[in-house]
């Protein structure tokens, strides 16, 4: 087995945030994602069926969720749990390095 670095081979810039799959199983989904100076554009907001626990790498990151409205910036080595239909969005993500997230999504089965 090779060992995999997620930190390596970073782009400078890219024009959308990029997703990659890591791992999946029948009921979760392991990904890493690399943001560039992204955020969710203006009125939209993730609004997801499934638990998402998002772990910050490298850079950092502005998340806002509504109802109540708040804020939390994420330096690394910060993680959350966003349950399950709290909606949110990426505010901002550092513009001067790459912000390098994971998220794991599970869903239960029956």
């Amino acid at each position: 087995m090779i060992p995999t670095n997620l930190l390596t081979h970073l782009p400078d810039r890219l024009a959308d945030e990029r997703f990659e799959t890591l791992v999946q199983t029948s009921n979760c989904r392991l990904e890493r994602i690399i943001s560039t100076g992204h955020s969710t554009p203006p009125g939209q907001w993730y609004d997801q069926a499934n638990d998402e626990w998002v772990l910050l790498l490298a850079g950092s990151a502005v998340l806002r969720f509504e109802q109540p409205d708040e804020q939390i910036a994420l330096q690394p080595g910060d993680s959350l749990l966003i349950p399950a239909h709290r909606r949110h969005r990426v505010e901002s993500t550092d513009a001067g390095q790459p912000t390098v997230w994971l998220a794991l999504h599970c869903h239960e089965t029956r």
